[in-house]
């Protein structure tokens, strides 16, 4: 079994950062693609960020310059840097990490709450 724990969200005025930690334990080699996505009230969860392996990152058209995706092997955990916030950034924010243990399985982290405010 793998527990993801995010972290990171908060509240924040509009022009400022924040950055989201996705951190995955238990039964895990490794992480071999992870991506964010969000879901504001009343909405459909939409996808935001996404890395696979070699590093090759893809993002919304909404989020392309001010959001960067990343990972730290040694600490399984997936990041999400976001800068310049607008209020239509917020939402719920839960990560996805499909990990390697002995075959590829993916989860999803319990969100986090990002508000920002104009």
């Amino acid at each position: 079994q793998v527990q993801l724990v995010e972290s990171g969200g908060g509240l924040v005025q509009a022009g400022g950062s924040l950055r989201l930690s996705c951190a995955a334990s238990g039964s895990i080699f490794s992480i071999n693609a992870a991506a964010w996505y969000r879901q504001a009230p009343g909405n459909q969860r939409e996808f935001v960020a996404a890395l696979f392996s070699g590093d090759s990152t893809n993002y919304a058209d909404s989020v392309k310059g001010r959001f960067t995706i990343s990972r730290d092997n040694a600490k399984n955990t997936v990041y999400l840097q976001m800068n310049s916030l607008k209020p239509e950034d917020t939402a719920v924010y839960y990560c996805k990490v499909v990990v390697n243990y002995y075959g590829e399985y993916a989860y999803w982290g319990q969100g986090t709450q990002v508000t920002v405010s104009s």
